[in-house]
């Protein structure tokens, strides 16, 4: 799968601001695989095998970044898709989505560093008195540290290393930055 994402120009090096608001000096770029049919289908059938079987009746994704292979996921699994989004900075279902009580979800997610819109999009599952059932994702930055589910799956899983603003070592060296579909700005 490394390959995968070398060979379509999807892992970038550089200065990054990740969507998590940490920096790092290397950014998974998932769109650039996943537009591609073949990788698509490839990269979903193995996040659906692992999740086939286990009473799923929805895909859930956060939006922006986990929404094609949430539905493709849930295309192959043969489910219903939906996502939430942010409104007013707040994670929320709209669109007419919903969650039933006891309803079984599976949260996609691109790309996996601190879990923060996962953990939002989980928030959001529990309220609506549905079930859990797991959290698949293409890539997980935090090599298994960052755990939101009992059931949790990647595709890719490696550590890449990433800071805080203030502890950046590529900002006190005055690298530009870059904010490459992250819902911040691209400023210093």
């Amino acid at each position: 799968m490394l390959d995968v994402f070398k060979s379509t120009g999807a892992l970038l090096d550089g200065h990054f601001r990740l969507t998590s608001g940490r920096h790092s000096n290397t950014y998974f770029q998932c769109a650039k695989v996943l537009q591609h049919p073949e990788h698509l289908s490839r990269v979903c059938s193995v996040i659906a095998g692992h999740f086939s079987g286990k009473g799923i009746e929805t895909v859930i994704s956060p939006a922006i970044g986990g929404i094609v292979v949430g539905t493709e996921v849930g295309r192959q699994l043969g489910v219903k898709t939906i996502f939430a989004e942010r409104k007013e900075g707040k994670m929320t279902i709209r669109r007419g989505f919903t969650l039933e009580p006891g309803e079984h979800v599976l949260v996609i997610e691109d790309v996996i560093t601190t879990g923060g819109s996962v953990a939002e999009v989980i928030e959001l599952i529990r309220e609506s008195g549905a079930s859990l059932v797991g959290v698949g994702s293409v890539v997980d930055r935090s090599n298994g540290k960052v755990r939101l589910a009992e059931d949790q799956f990647s595709v890719l899983t490696m550590e890449v290393v990433s800071y805080t603003p203030e502890d950046c070592p590529l900002c006190r060296e005055g690298v530009p930055i870059d904010s490459p579909g992250s819902r911040h700005t691209n400023r210093n």
